[in-house]
């Protein structure tokens, strides 16, 4: 049986990356494992940045936002020999497993290491709900509250105003945080790479919307890298319609901050899992929810699960909130 396990936290920060390194940490000790924590993600795997957790005071994290370990992108993983140099260091403090917690680009990091011969579990820490073998990743629900409240205060101000607003969302190249969030705010126009718009298209619905149907404003939705130049676009649905329009990017307004309950539930019932699956000698797996069931899937079936088409739902909706 393991005696010791290492946690780190890679690429971008989430919001309840704490609570599942917390959960890993006391469902350890429970069981009389010794649990280490790796600063720096993979960086600091490499470059041996690693402490015991008994020299943390871990509950002072269960209402904090981000990762208290860090994080960092690490593209030198990729070299074998990096690698191989993580696996020694390991093997220097006598760890025999570790739990990664981070998106796809993590979990091929995770992958390599399993093959290598480390033991790796994989928990999805990311906001963009874009590890499609999970209905959840750790960070998006609090992401997702986060952009509906600035958009609620948008609206408010928009309706001052009669304005339309263009608020850009993050997500990556995933449409989750769009389409929840267009969903929860009554957004009139969800835009998602599935569902790009041409400027006439947008410009159609927000001249019938505000200068036909007389409403007091338009909200856009609109994920990250859809579009060049938000502002632009802003510029030129003003000038066809006569309504003035502002665009608001949230970017890192969407990261961070304080858990939501949902989000810490998640989070400790994924961190339990992953020492139950390590105690029953297995490696090289991501965890998931599925149906409220938390379970695992091997990580590369995991990473190549199909996501899903959201384009049909966004029209639906858009169409909903047009009424």
């Amino acid at each position: 049986m393991i005696k010791k396990i290492a946690i780190l936290t890679s690429g971008g920060d989430s919001q309840g990356m704490n609570n599942s390194i917390r959960a890993i940490v006391k469902t350890a000790k429970v069981y009389g494992l010794e649990t280490f924590l790796v600063y720096e993600g993979y960086k600091g795997l490499v470059e041996n940045l690693i402490v015991p957790a008994t020299e943390i005071k871990i509950d002072q994290y269960i209402n904090r936002g981000g990762t208290f370990i860090y994080s960092a992108r690490y593209i030198e993983f990729k070299q074998e020999e990096t690698r191989i140099k993580a696996k020694k260091v390991l093997e220097s403090h006598g760890i025999e497993a570790l739990v990664v917690i981070g998106g796809d680009g993590s979990y091929h990091g995770a992958q390599l290491l399993h093959k290598l011969g480390v033991k790796t579990i994989a928990l999805p820490g990311t906001i963009d709900n874009d590890i499609s073998s999970t209905d959840y990743t750790i960070g998006f629900d609090t992401a997702l509250s986060a952009i509906v409240e600035n958009v609620d205060r948008i609206r408010d101000t928009a309706n001052s105003h009669h304005r339309c607003m263009l608020v850009e969302v993050m997500g990556r190249y995933a449409g989750d945080l769009s389409l929840h969030s267009g969903i929860a705010t009554g957004a009139e126009i969800i835009i998602t790479a599935e569902n790009k718009m041409s400027t006439k298209e947008i410009i159609s619905i927000v001249d019938e919307q505000m200068n036909k149907l007389k409403k007091d404003s338009v909200i856009i939705i609109i994920s990250e890298h859809v579009y060049s130049d938000l502002n632009k676009l802003a510029n030129d649905i003003e000038t066809e319609t006569k309504v003035v329009t502002r665009a608001s990017v949230l970017a890192h307004l969407q990261r961070g901050g304080i858990p939501t309950a949902n989000e810490r539930v998640l989070a400790t019932r994924m961190g339990v899992y992953a020492v139950d699956l390590l105690l029953e000698n297995k490696s090289g797996l991501a965890i998931g929810i599925k149906n409220n069931k938390i379970n695992a899937l091997p990580i590369l079936e995991a990473l190549s699960t199909e996501r899903p088409k959201l384009i049909n739902e966004i029209l639906m909706i858009s169409k909903i909130n047009q009424q």
